[in-house]
């Protein structure tokens, strides 16, 4: 919150109401009911069977079973990306950025679930190997895999700009490439695109003023954010404009470099006990009776 009225006189209480202790608003910990020793076992069968090389300031798309593996991968250089995940059965069911960010915080890492939009609302993939995890939270607040960015797009930028029309935006980027892959026209795929896991992405909120800030990514070329599918998927990936973002994220200035989306297979011995990801069980009846 801004202090905008710097002569609002505070409260008789505001000492005591600014030092009541917070409540988490989501115990995660009445969703981790699912053996994450299984997805180690597994790791120990990887067969890479794909991969999707991301060219600079582009995206690409890439189907994914249940029951595989997938990595976004640094290649060349430091590179941030923006992902995008959709239920290869049905587009309008894709990451739920926001309630997975209230259900485990604002990065992600190792054994967190990337769950779906309402109403089906089920974990999409796992996050089960993180090379970055070393990173934890900076001195500044900073930490990486964010979600709390939303994705940089040509709307804003416009607006920003004064008038600017910069195509290769990450917006921009996945949907040409949902449009491609699904042989859908680019207005309709647009309406799919949405908020996103930056993957290597170093950000966080100042601590003065709460703005959403960015700073240069640690992510080097062999690093690797490592997901198990829960269901069938299309695994959308832009390769930022902004490069590691350390300066800027809508330019042709910043140096760019590509990054990979490998897809693993696993021996189907090493899964048993896991069962592919089902919708969520509210009966969606509002609070009306049902006919």
């Amino acid at each position: 919150m801004k202090k905008i009225n710097l002569d609002r006189a505070r409260p008789q209480d505001a000492d005591k109401l600014q030092a009541v202790e917070p409540v988490i608003c989501y115990n995660p910990s009445t969703l981790e009911n699912y053996d994450f020793s299984i997805y180690e076992g597994a790791r120990q069968t990887m067969k890479k069977i794909n991969s999707e090389l991301i060219s600079p300031r582009s995206a690409g798309c890439i189907n994914v079973n249940a029951g595989q593996f997938f990595r976004i991968k640094s290649v060349d250089g430091p590179q941030v990306g923006d992902l995008n995940l959709w239920s290869r059965g049905e587009l309008s069911e894709f990451f739920y950025s926001g309630k997975t960010r209230a259900l485990y915080g604002t990065h992600m890492s190792t054994k967190d679930r990337l769950w779906s939009s309402l109403p089906t609302m089920r974990p999409m993939a796992t996050i089960t190997h993180d090379t970055l995890d070393w990173y934890g939270f900076d001195s500044f607040g900073g930490s990486v895999h964010d979600i709390i960015g939303t994705r940089c797009d040509p709307y804003t930028n416009n607006l920003i700009s004064g008038g600017g029309q910069y195509h290769y935006c990450c917006h921009s980027n996945l949907t040409r490439a949902l449009a491609k892959h699904c042989d859908l026209k680019l207005n309709i795929a647009e309406k799919y695109v949405h908020d996103v896991l930056n993957v290597f992405m170093c950000t966080g909120f100042t601590r003065d003023t709460g703005q959403y800030f960015m700073k240069e990514s640690p992510v080097k070329p062999g690093d690797y954010l490592e997901f198990f599918a829960e269901i069938d998927l299309i695994v959308g990936l832009s390769a930022c404009p902004g490069g590691n973002c350390a300066s800027e994220h809508s330019s042709d200035q910043a140096n760019c470099y590509p990054l990979e989306i490998e897809v693993f297979s696993v021996n189907s011995n090493t899964l048993i006990g896991w069962e592919k990801a089902t919708i969520n069980q509210y009966d969606r009846s509002h609070g009306l009776s049902k006919k």
